[in-house]
């Protein structure tokens, strides 16, 4: 499947044909569906083979099993070209394939993934692992800003049934003044037994899903 992205700088999305990945991380995605109230959850592989070409780094969609569209594809792209620029130092080379599972083909067309797959693109840069039990929504803004998303409480539900105990989400969304009147995520936190934290930025967001600082 061709991710067809065009990203500045220099880097690029492309089709995915053999990876030997030399670092590997799992991104969890979290979204909603039309047809209930429970979200959906999935799973992005991240892998990197730091091979010494292509140069600069290009990201390669490995599977047709999560379809990746419309807006949702441009943050991807956004959220590579973000993560490279973070991680220009390093000059990352070679490719990051990108595997998605999910337990039925499922389709993700908005962009409130752009902050957990930035996230995820800077932990396989960094060979940073992402600590399991936390999950991110949130779009991802210029300067590396959270911005917010809708149906929280659907997205919590799904991390909660995946055993996810900490969710991040976008600062101002739990009770202040970009949260839903109608959401009551204080009570949600409670009846599910985890916990709902605010995050402004990637790096803040970063340090709670890694144990590591950018």
């Amino acid at each position: 499947m061709l991710l067809a992205v065009l990203a500045p700088t220099g880097f690029s999305l492309g089709a995915a044909d053999s990876v030997s990945a030399a670092h590997v991380v799992e991104v969890p995605v979290l979204s909603a569906v039309t047809f209930n109230n429970k979200g959906a959850f999935q799973v992005m592989v991240m892998s990197w083979d730091r091979q010494a070409a292509p140069d600069p780094a290009e990201v390669k969609w490995g599977n047709n099993r999560v379809r990746v569209r419309g807006t949702a594809l441009g943050a991807m792209g956004t959220a590579f070209v973000y993560a490279a620029e973070q991680s220009s130092s390093l000059h990352p080379t070679g490719t990051i394939t990108i595997y998605a599972a999910s337990y039925a083909p499922t389709s993700s067309d908005g962009p409130s993934a752009g902050a957990a797959m930035a996230i995820g693109f800077l932990a396989v840069l960094r060979g940073d692992p992402i600590l399991r039990g936390v999950a991110l929504t949130g779009t991802l803004q210029p300067e590396g800003r959270i911005g917010p998303v809708g149906a929280i409480p659907d997205k919590v539900r799904a991390a909660a049934r995946e055993g996810y105990r900490t969710i991040l989400i976008p600062q101002g969304q739990f009770n202040g003044p970009l949260s839903d009147p109608k959401w009551n995520l204080n009570g949600l936190a409670m009846e599910l037994g985890l916990t709902i934290k605010e995050v402004a930025t990637i790096h803040e967001a970063y340090e709670l899903m890694t144990g590591r600082r950018l």
